[in-house]
């Protein structure tokens, strides 16, 4: 069977219950850490692919294959909403034409200081608040030309299953599974509830776009061809986004994307996509060995 875009055998749950019983004190964490080495589960750029093991290994216990260790500390995945300290910033109305503001800096998250005031921004006024981030993601904050925070931005892991999304780019499941990690999902887009600017958000959007398959690349060695965005319909309407010239390609169904029974009921959501190559197909429907090999040739 597939789990996780990753075939497993009846070998491999063997193998994992051999370590769960030979090790029953052992986190899961160490547990997922451990098998991406014997396996060699590695990422484009070496990182063992940790978080995707561990959802993995919770596929594999809710099929009823293996009984994972209790959990040493309590999940933070059920939480909407975490409330994170923010680091002090100013917070005096902004409301201009966009050309006062510049240059406007787009700048990644990498500095701890900064990290620090994007997580408070995200969790204080974004209407979802911030959870963290699993696997590959990137971290942006939008400054003025006299370091007033205006916007923080967030991309992380594709959907998994997205029917208009993948008949957009003309998937079918196999060739999904192999090339979803050339996607990333604008999980987050805040402009900070003070700044009034007209066209800002777009004008964000566009320099985001512009600079993000080479910051991935930098960061995990693969380039992304496509970023998605979903908006709950009820609530707004995607001009920003519609404005920035990201395609409206149909709506989701109203279900988590960790809704496995059906039975989780969240807003309904516009999905919207925008290509960052005009080839964009051919490569999102090329062999992941195909890929790897492009990118090596343009090193």
């Amino acid at each position: 069977m597939t789990v996780q875009g990753r075939g497993i055998t009846q070998d491999d749950i063997e193998l994992v219950q051999r370590l769960i019983e030979a090790n029953p004190s052992q986190n899961r964490t160490r547990l997922s850490r451990e098998l991406c080495v014997l396996w060699n589960w590695r990422a484009a750029n070496g990182q063992v692919k940790d978080m995707a093991c561990r959802t993995l290994l919770l596929k594999l216990e809710q099929r009823g294959h293996i009984t994972l260790p209790a959990r040493q500390s309590p999940s933070g995945w059920g939480c909407r909403k975490l409330s994170i300290p923010c680091v002090p910033h100013k917070t005096e109305p902004i409301a201009c034409a966009l050309s006062a503001l510049a240059p406007v800096y787009v700048e990644l998250v990498e500095d701890p200081g900064l990290l620090g005031l994007f997580k408070g921004l995200l969790s204080q006024y974004h209407y979802l608040g911030f959870n963290g981030t699993v696997g590959e993601n990137m971290k942006y904050m939008v400054f003025d030309r006299e370091r007033n925070p205006l916007a923080c931005l967030l991309f992380g892991s594709a959907a998994w299953k997205n029917a208009p999304r993948d008949d957009f780019i003309g998937w079918d499941a196999a060739t999904r599974e192999a090339n979803l990690q050339f996607l990333t999902n604008n999980m987050r887009f805040l402009i900070l509830p003070w700044v009034r600017v007209p066209h800002l958000a777009s004008h964000i959007l566009g320099r985001g776009a512009r600079r993000i398959s080479g910051d991935w690349m930098e960061k995990y060695g693969h380039p992304i061809y496509l970023l998605e965005t979903f908006v709950e319909r009820d609530c707004f309407r995607g001009i920003c986004y519609q404005a920035a010239n990201w395609i409206l390609v149909g709506q989701s169904k109203g279900r988590s994307r960790n809704d496995r029974h059906a039975t989780l009921k969240v807003p309904v959501k516009h999905i919207y996509l925008y290509p960052l190559t005009e080839r964009f197909r051919e490569a999102l429907n090329q062999r992941v060995g195909e890929q790897r090999g492009r990118q090596m040739e343009g090193k």
